[in-house]
């Protein structure tokens, strides 16, 4: 009777094992407890310089333009936005009151959803990232000069920077295009160019929301444990 070949035996738990690098598990994956995908509301994970990069997916995409169309911060942002515009009364057109405040805040949506579905559907063509990246193992000056420069240069599926040419198109191309529907006091090139500076003023507050939140946040949820 032949010897039995020799099955390699497991190893050993103070072995190291190789990990796979947490930029390399799509969070388009299903979870262990549910085979379920993200819903397309569900918000992106936040991204790091640090971790491989891995090119944005076209579900990601999406789900990149809805929740920074229609999140909760955004459209917190949007309530903030029009009610100053009410109080001042800016533009005249829309009046005070709740129908002004409504007649603003639809106005600024529609822009902010047509300039994010620009900047999403024109980067796919070569593959430029709307995704912020953090630096959160960086000191605090490297941080703000990482949300500047990611305000005005974007990743590309090889993982370089360069300029962000859709947003630069998107933020622009909407202003300009929403001269269309708006009232005339505000329909003209200065306002528009005016709404192109804010739009860039606001992504990178936006920008800093994201390079920060998270370590407010793990620091709140320490204090109440």
């Amino acid at each position: 009777m032949g010897t039995l070949a020799q099955q390699p035996s497991p190893p050993s738990s103070d072995t190291p094992q190789p990990s796979t690098p947490a930029a390399n598990q799509s969070d388009e994956a299903p979870s262990s407890d549910s085979s379920a995908k993200p819903s397309l509301l569900t918000p992106l994970k936040p991204e790091t310089k640090d971790n491989v990069y891995v090119t944005i997916t076209p579900r990601q995409r999406l789900r990149w333009f809805l929740t920074n169309s229609i999140g909760p911060p955004h459209l917190a942002a949007g309530v903030i936005t029009s009610a100053f515009g009410t109080a001042v009364d800016r533009p005249k057109e829309y009046g005070p009151g709740w129908a002004g405040f409504g007649d603003r805040y639809g106005m600024r949506l529609t822009g902010v959803v047509t300039g994010n579905a620009m900047e999403a559907s024109i980067g796919m063509l070569w593959g430029e990232d709307p995704r912020y990246f953090r630096l959160p193992n960086e000191p605090f000056e490297a941080r703000v000069r990482n949300i500047v420069k990611l305000t005005f240069v974007a990743r590309r599926a090889d993982g370089s920077f360069s300029p962000a040419y859709a947003r630069y198109i998107a933020v622009s191309g909407s202003n300009f295009l929403s001269n269309e529907w708006r009232v005339n006091s505000e329909a003209n090139t200065h306002d528009a160019l005016i709404r192109t500076l804010e739009g860039f003023a606001g992504r990178m507050a936006s920008n800093a929301f994201e390079e920060f939140w998270p370590d407010v946040k793990t620091r709140v949820f320490h204090k109440s444990e």
